[in-house]
């Protein structure tokens, strides 16, 4: 849907794979009623003798773009879920200069590799992966049933009882193929339900831990309005030095954790001083004119105000891009970026005895964080005039 958008999709399906798929199904089946020998391999013996090899062919070309498009699909969701905060920050390259949505993501190629020759290794032949495959079609034919019947409610208002009248239609006939895969279960069916299990506790584990991590260091960060207005007053005493400063923030209601350190501990502040959040919206990409938005925090006159860029969750976030776009009149002055240093606050996580998880889901959490990337790389931040100040938080 991200790669393609929706009109592509529905004319595709509609035009030809929907039709194919049912010519297909029912000529494998008037196969079978003919003769019931030929339910060993009715997708090839459904042809003539001479077409066999080139089936053989076609399938095997289908096989390499379904696994493509699996890859690709694979690496597209990962990407958008660490946008979201239901994963970590990983690293990831583009390779194309004109495709944004060709991506490649180290960590997910791996983790697919493995997981592809556990699979192959455990199962030894694609029949053995039936009931595997079996229940990963329904079970994901009944949650996409649930979902719409959701959206149908929160986002469309769509009444009760239609709902009702259509969820017991269409989940009556969903959860009957769940419950006649479930008698396989213990022959291969478990597999699919074991990896969406998984990966549904590393998430929601991920982002339950981001909370707590969130709400300490928010407690640690106090008010970035306050932290401006005793600069103003000089309560925090500190020396101006030439130049411009890029600290990368969460928002702009709490003071950055480098800043406050540059401030408390080094006593310097620069002439300028930028304050940036990067927000990922719910749209596949943000118009340049929505790009960035400008806050003075109050004060017009004392070189500190706050960026927020916006950017899609398709979209790479382009540090300098968004700050090219900056107009002089709205930041206090032109800023030398060219020279700009760049400060980024790092949380180094230890497992604490605060009853915030359970003991696992925090060791799950500390190991999880060991994938996240640089920021500084994934920002595309220029290194030698990145500075990152760490702090420890308790999880």
């Amino acid at each position: 849907m991200g790669h393609f958008g929706r009109r592509s999709i529905n004319r595709a399906w509609l035009i030809l794979v929907f039709p194919a798929c049912v010519l297909s199904y029912l000529g494998q089946s008037a196969l079978i009623l003919a003769d019931p020998a030929n339910i060993s391999s009715p997708f090839f013996l459904l042809v003539p003798g001479w077409g066999r090899l080139p089936m053989v062919l076609l399938a095997t070309a289908a096989t390499v773009i379904a696994s493509q498009a699996v890859i690709t699909g694979a690496y597209s969701v990962a990407s958008q879920a660490a946008r979201l905060g239901y994963l970590p920050r990983l690293r990831i390259a583009h390779t194309s200069e004109s495709t944004m949505g060709q991506i490649y993501v180290p960590w997910i190629n791996w983790l697919l590799m493995v997981s592809v020759l556990t699979l192959v290794f455990a199962f030894r032949s694609s029949t053995a992966l039936a009931f595997a495959f079996g229940m990963a079609v329904t079970g994901t034919i009944t949650i996409t049933t649930l979902l719409f019947f959701y959206v149908a409610r929160a986002k469309w208002g769509t009444p009760v009882w239609i709902i009702g009248l259509g969820a017991t239609v269409l989940l009556s006939v969903d959860l009957l193929f769940v419950a006649a895969n479930l008698t396989k279960l213990v022959h291969g069916a478990w597999l699919p339900l074991l990896i969406g299990l998984t990966a549904f506790t590393v998430m929601t584990t991920w982002q339950r831990g981001r909370e707590i991590i969130t709400a300490e260091r928010e407690r640690r960060e106090g008010s970035l309005r306050e932290f401006v207005g005793r600069l103003r007053t000089g309560k925090a005493a500190t020396r101006r030095v030439p130049g411009t400063a890029v600290f990368l923030n969460r928002g702009k209601e709490t003071a950055p954790l480098a800043m406050r350190a540059n401030v408390e501990h080094n006593h310097v502040r620069h002439d300028h001083v930028l304050i940036m959040s990067i927000e990922t919206e719910p749209v596949p990409r943000v118009p340049a004119d929505r790009r960035i938005a400008v806050d003075d925090l109050g004060y017009a006159d004392d070189g500190i105000f706050h960026v927020t860029a916006r950017f899609g969750y398709m979209e790479t976030p382009d540090v300098l891009g968004a700050l090219a776009l900056l107009d002089p009149a709205m930041t206090e002055g032109r800023l030398r970026l060219d020279q700009a240093s760049y400060f980024l606050s790092k949380v180094e996580l230890r497992r604490g005895t605060a009853p915030t998880m359970a003991p696992w889901r925090k060791r799950l959490f500390i190991a999880t964080s060991y994938i996240t990337a640089d920021a500084a790389e994934f920002f595309g931040l220029p290194r030698d005039r990145t500075v990152i100040m760490g702090s420890q938080i308790e999880v």
